[in-house]
Order: structure tokens, then sequence, then C-alpha cells
């Protein structure tokens, strides 16, 4: 009998690999499958960890198999890469126990007479787990060793890290790669309309879940030892998960009691919730999204957390909004690249292509340009995205700028204690992998003319 685990990692990654569903979707499917919480995790890790090392898995498993892996059958290519992920990452798995369920796995995919290649590759790759054949770390200046050892060594898009090389150099492009194959912590932020970070840390602690302070983000806990998520809290609104990154966008907005603020794009809402937090409740929240799940997702959201000053309005940003030009205070989280988030969707590195950026550039225009429209004269709007790159950041900001003479940028909020160096030369939030231990987000904040009309 295969491990559940595996059937269930090997699912999860030909799911992605035939684009079929994102990680997220297809890791949420195949746990409704499994009633063992070890399982669980277990699938968890093997799927994610084998999107996350791909390229490496893939020149490893072509050098082996003398043969480009274009030319295996990709159920079988997936195969091979979840169980040489396990036998070079996973110690704990038994090496016998990976290689004799992937052949099992081979005829269970219909593709039986690919069992002698795949149990042939795998015991030759077990056997030489010390003497790989992958780039090594450069020791020079020479750009094209460089890039196949950030590329294919470290797991990225070539286009990708090529960028970060020419803007960052070697060492930080090297640490950024590494930061992204590192499994990310959970990391949650508490609801302060209903308590404090040290009244939740303790009562989690009551529970056998330990947990740290977030570094930058004044109300978010690091979890380091046990399941939140699984514990009598969780299902009382007392906090939500949120990475630390995401968790310093609401603070840059500043809201206030009594502002009217619109927050577009806002699902899940964990910065609705944040935003309503700073406002004490008191105020008003439009908060729109424009597919059904996510509106639902949103409601879910807002329900939990318990405020009042939230409403929920199904919009599309690309369009004109349902609003007149009264809000004091907006946030556009706007739909993006995603490439600033790696470490924990790691499936985006081989779906996005450098191409993309531009279409999601223009539509994130759109937005920011309707969003603008509906601000009052003198309000500030704060755009932000989990994006590295630039087309989707400080040039977005300078493009909209210099079509609108009715706005300019504004000083962001005071970010508290050790988040304000995270502020650049520029008055925009940027977080930097390689810098802070954070996802790449950003952050830039815009003022309307009050002479606006």
């Amino acid at each position: 009998m295969i491990a559940p685990a595996r059937v269930a990692a090997y699912e999860v990654v030909r799911a992605v690999s035939a684009g079929r569903a994102d990680l997220p979707h297809a890791l949420a499917q195949s746990r409704a499958h499994l009633s063992d919480e070890r399982d669980r995790a277990l699938a968890g890790e093997i799927a994610t960890g084998t999107l996350r090392w791909q390229a490496a898995l893939d020149r490893v498993i072509g050098e082996v198999a003398a043969r480009p892996t274009s030319r295996l059958d990709p159920e079988i290519l997936d195969i091979l890469r979840l169980t040489v992920f396990q036998l070079l990452h996973l110690d704990r798995v038994p090496a016998s126990a990976a290689v004799n369920d992937a052949v099992n796995l081979a005829g269970r995919a219909g593709k039986r007479s690919a069992a002698p290649l795949v149990n042939a590759v795998l015991r030759k790759i077990s056997r030489q787990r010390d003497r790989l054949p992958l780039p090594a770390r450069p020791d020079g200046l020479d750009r094209e060793s460089t890039l196949q050892y950030l590329s294919v060594t470290l797991s990225h898009p070539r286009w990708l890290v090529e960028r970060w090389l020419d803007r960052y150099g070697f060492e930080a492009a090297e640490k950024w790669a590494q930061f992204n194959n590192a499994p990310a912590p959970l990391t949650i932020r508490v609801n302060t309309l209903r308590t404090t970070r040290d009244l939740m840390s303790n009562a989690l602690e009551r529970e056998g879940i330990r947990t740290e302070r977030t570094h930058f983000a004044p109300d978010g806990l690091i979890v380091t030892s046990g399941n939140p998520l699984l514990s009598s809290l969780a299902q009382d609104g007392l906090f939500f998960v949120q990475d630390e990154a995401s968790q310093l966008v609401p603070l840059v907005a500043g809201t206030k009691p009594g502002d009217i603020v619109l927050d577009a794009c806002a699902s899940p809402g964990g910065k609705t919730i944040a935003m309503a937090a700073a406002m004490a409740d008191r105020g008003f929240v439009a908060a729109t999204d424009v597919r059904g799940a996510r509106v639902d997702l949103l409601a879910r959201t807002v329900r939990t957390a318990g405020t009042s000053c939230v409403r929920i309005v199904r919009a599309n940003a690309e369009q004109s909004l349902p609003f007149y030009p009264v809000f004091t205070r907006a946030l556009l989280d706007a739909p993006c690249s995603g490439l600033g988030t790696l470490r924990r969707d790691p499936d985006l590195k081989w779906r996005r292509q450098e191409t993309d950026l531009a279409s999601l550039a223009d539509a994130q225009s759109r937005m920011l340009g309707r969003v603008a429209d509906v601000l009052a004269p003198g309000g500030q709007l704060v755009y932000s995205t989990c994006s590295s790159e630039p087309e989707e950041n400080e040039r977005l900001i300078e493009r909209f700028l210099a079509g609108r003479q009715d706005f300019r940028r504004a000083p962001i909020a005071k970010l508290p204690g050790d988040a304000a160096p995270l502020v650049d030369e520029s008055g925009a939030l940027r977080t930097l992998p390689f810098r802070d231990g954070l996802e790449a987000f950003f952050a830039a904040a815009l003022v309307k003319s009050s002479a606006s009309r």
C-alpha cells in the first residue's frame, strides 16, 4: 500500500504541474481526503518542497536518467520529482520506502512500463546524494556560472534571479533565493479589537503552543511549536494568519477613528480588520472585492473579527466604482505577480513569466486610477503589492503621477519601533528578504490635492 501522504503529494504536484490548480487550492483539496493530521502535514511538506526545488530536481533527474526531462511522461516526471525531494531533503523518510512507493505510484498512474526506469533512477540518486550534478557556488565573477548556480542549484527562474543580480548583486540574490527555499513559519496577527498580543501569547501557551513576537509588526506572533489553527481559540476571531510583511501595510494607511476608508481588493480581509482596529471600530470601511468566493471569504473574516464599522461591497476595481469621492483614506492592495511571496507560494516561480509583468501593471494602473477617483480632496491613498519587481511598484507610481497632476507622493504614516528603517529614501515601505528576513512587499502613499473637484 502506498503511503497516503505520498499519494496526496503526488496529486497536488500533478494538479499544479498540469495547470489545474494553484498550490493552495490543490493542498486544500488533498487535505480534505486525509483524516490524519500527520499525513496532511507530510503531504504538504513534500508537495511544497518539490515545487520549491523543482529546477534542481529536474537537473539531477535529467543527468541521472541521461535524457531531457521533457522526454519523460509528465506523470513519471512528477513522481521522480517528489521522490527525489524526499531522498535529498527529508532525512526522516526511509529511502527504500520512498523508492518503493514511487514505483507503485507509476503503476497507479497507468505508467507501469516506466516502473523499472523510476526504480533505477531513484536508486542511483540515493547512492550519490553527496555528489549531485549541480552547478557549484561560483568563486569568481563569471556571469553565466553565477546565473546557473542561482537558477539551477538554488531553483529559481533564470529571468528573475538575473533581475535580482543586476539590482542588488550576487550576495543579496543568493540570500534572497535561500530565503525563498526555506519553509515559512506560521505567522498570525492578533485581533486587537478583542485582545492584545501578550494576552494572546499567554492563551496559546496554555494550550501548549509557543510563540515569539514578530520583529517589525506590533501585533504579530510567530509560531515556534504547536498549531494554533487546531486550538480552541482558532474559531473565536482572536487572531488571523497573516505574514509579517503583510501586517505592515495597514500601518502605512495610518487610519484613525472617524475615517471613511475604502479597502479595494480587500479579501481575505486581514488588512481590513487591522485598519478597523486602528480606528477603534469607529468610522466607516467599505471593503470590496469582485469574485463571489473572495467576497464570501471577506464576509467570513469580517464577521469572525467582530467589527461593526465594515461594510462589504462587491465591486470591480478595474471599472468605475459605485461610490462618490468621499473617502478620507483608501488602500489598494493590488492583485499582482506575487513574486515577493515565493517562500510561501513556490509554484508561482514556475507559473509566472517575465512577460506577465506588463499586463499586470496595466491592470494595476487602471485600478489605481479608479480608486483615486473616489478619494476625497485631501485624502490619502496607499498602493501596495507583494511583488518584488519595479514594473508593479515604483515604476507604476511614477507612471500614475505623470498622468495625474491632482496627486503627489506623501510621507507614509510613522511606523512603530524597528519597522521605521523599512521606509526607503523615496518614502515607500519596502521589505527585502535578504535584508529584513521578510517577504518582499511594497507600499507607497499618495495624497490628493485639496483643490481637486
